[in-house]
């Protein structure tokens, strides 16, 4: 059975530990830089979400970290463009069905980049691929854990915004944490979908 989401918090705090204060200051950078400009956010988000999730795992997996990781995702600028510009595309395709298809196509992507990164000889399009793959049987629990945090999202409003300093980080972990438990569990191996 795939790990409880609380766990999985639990063990993204914990990396965190000792790590907030260059987690926070990465992820800061990365919100100005990305609130440029529309047409700018739209070229350059793909390889930042590429060095996001190598961030990320970084702190996931205790290894070194280094505020330009972010940036490494411009050595795949192609790639995460790709990547990017597809699962947009494909979210807002579902999307015009009705609002839940697109959620569900968008959970369906969520470990793309965790994937490009453990897999840099994959395309975009493979990875896509494989992340469906990893997410089925997963989406009401990515689901879950997602509400979860739309909860802590409301209290950081109250703090007029401050508290996304910290929640941000400790979202990105948590999904990093979540892949990871994907990749490890044993029904994956087998191809059998869970129903969570």
């Amino acid at each position: 059975m795939a790990t409880e989401n609380t766990t999985l918090m639990q063990s993204a705090r914990k990396s965190l530990e000792n790590n907030w204060g260059i987690a926070i200051i990465t992820f800061l950078i990365y919100t100005i830089i990305i609130s440029v400009g529309s047409y700018a956010a739209i070229v350059i988000a793909g390889p930042f979400a590429l060095g996001l999730a190598l961030f990320s795992l970084n702190i996931s997996r205790g290894k070194e970290l280094k505020i330009e990781q972010i940036f490494q995702g411009f050595n795949r600028f192609v790639d995460g463009l790709i990547a990017y510009l597809l699962i947009l595309l494909n979210v807002f395709l579902w999307a015009l069905l009705f609002i839940i298809p697109g959620i569900i196509k968008a959970f369906s992507y969520a470990m793309t980049y965790f994937i490009m990164i453990d897999e840099p000889e994959l395309s975009p399009q493979q990875a896509m691929k494989k992340s469906q793959e990893m997410m089925d049987g997963y989406k009401m629990k990515y689901f879950r854990l997602t509400l979860r945090f739309m909860g802590w999202s409301l209290l950081c409003i109250l703090t007029l915004g401050i508290g996304f300093l910290w929640l941000v980080p400790y979202m990105y972990v948590t999904n990093a944490k979540f892949y990871e438990d994907l990749k490890t569990d044993p029904l994956q191996e087998i191809g059998i979908e869970v129903n969570n």
